[in-house]
């Protein structure tokens, strides 16, 4: 009977929800911001220009008709000619643009990388600041329980006739004081948590990530895949944009009516035409100027990128290092001033100390736990930074 009670029991118990992850976060904030609809507006076009290379025709084709009538001496004479006139590639000008459709592509995709790397260091930034103030305000709460608890006692004392009434005053200030203060976090927290629920949708805070292993280069890092996407890009627009430095020729199909009037009968013909454009290099001498600016634009942002990103991460290690000793050090500093404030609690309970050297002990205390907690958050952050600056997407 035993057992099956407790094999009852554990069907029944549920089990504990998934804890929200940064990725699943990110998720949610990509698809309500405006960097997922810019990437599907791109994402069209790509498929636009891949159709468009895909084609065999250079253009479409063009439909023309043609009329002439007139009156002689042999009566009314009338002639029609219908055209169908299709440009065609020159050589080299399809794979060209088949290049071209094919780097728009990949710069698509890893514009869209960036934007989320971007996006997901927003959110580690909010989250940041939302475990700061969370830990200020769980600080704030445990330090007003202990001033009330003191100044619970001290009116008690000073009933008894064993304080004086400046000390009751003086208690029931500082937990006014510390109930003011954890109000002002309170509300801090609640509007940094607006925030993330307006960027993310959700109510639930990722935990703090931990420590990344770097990867041996930074070649992998989304902005700079996106300055490699960049100058290919440029490359193969240029290398289009000189493959059509001429308009591309045309080939026409053409029939001819000809009537000539007066009873005589009509003639019919077939006419086969090429036509080809000649001195049209110098138009597109504007383009061509624009695109190689473009693809030098391109060079020079890729290696300013390259050495901005390097000392960023530099700058990441030194602080994530710096953060991780101070962070030791206000834990323990923090558990010194506890400490002595809980002595200098038993020697005011034993009448051995005056209340004004416990609230300044209990307010250094305090002071310096929220000190601790704020720099273990500090160092949460700073382990995300180290991860932007990776260029590690959640």
């Amino acid at each position: 009977m035993l057992a099956a009670a407790g094999g009852s029991s554990a069907q029944g118990a549920k089990t504990a929800p998934t804890p929200l992850t940064l990725g699943q976060a990110l998720q949610a904030a990509w698809t309500r911001s405006l960097d997922s609809t810019e990437a599907q507006g791109r994402q069209r076009r790509v498929e636009a220009d891949r159709q468009l290379a895909g084609s065999w025709l250079a253009a479409p084709p063009s439909l023309g008709i043609s009329q002439r009538q007139g009156r002689g001496a042999i009566g009314d004479q009338r002639e029609t000619e219908l055209e169908l006139a299709a440009p065609l590639w020159r050589p080299g000008q399809r794979q060209a643009n088949n290049l071209s459709a094919q780097a728009e592509a990949e710069w698509s995709a890893a514009s869209e990388q960036a934007a989320r790397l971007r996006l997901a260091g927003q959110l580690r930034e909010i989250a940041g600041k939302l475990q700061l103030l969370a830990g200020d305000v769980r600080q704030a709460e445990l330090q007003q329980q202990l001033l009330a608890q003191v100044a619970a006692d001290v009116d008690r004392r000073v009933k008894a006739g064993d304080l004086a009434p400046a000390d009751g005053l003086a208690a029931r200030a500082e937990t006014l004081a510390a109930a003011s203060q954890l109000r002002e976090l309170q509300q801090a927290l609640a509007t940094q948590h607006a925030a993330w629920q307006l960027m993310t949708g959700l109510q639930e805070l990722p935990p703090a990530e931990g420590s990344a292993n770097a990867p041996a280069v930074l070649d992998s890092h989304p902005d700079l895949q996106l300055a490699d996407a960049a100058v290919k890009r440029s490359s193969q627009r240029l290398a289009q944009l000189r493959s059509q430095r001429n308009a591309p020729p045309e080939v026409g199909v053409g029939l001819r009516q000809e009537r000539p009037g007066q009873g005589q009968p009509g003639q019919n013909s077939v006419t086969l035409s090429l036509r080809i454009p000649i001195g049209s290099e110098t138009h597109s001498g504007p383009q061509e100027a624009a695109a190689l600016a473009e693809q030098d634009l391109a060079l020079a942002q890729r290696q300013r990128l390259q050495l901005q990103l390097h000392a960023e991460l530099s700058l990441a290690r030194k602080a994530l290092s710096a953060a991780q000793s101070q962070a030791a050090a206000e834990a323990e500093r923090a558990s010194l001033l506890r400490q002595r404030a809980d002595w200098l609690d038993k020697a005011f309970k034993a009448g051995e100390t005056a209340l004004p050297e416990l609230l300044r002990a209990l307010a250094a205390a305090a002071q310096a736990e929220a000190s601790a907690a704020r720099q273990q958050a500090a160092l949460a952050v700073a382990h995300g930074r180290l991860q932007q600056a990776l260029g590690l997407i959640p």
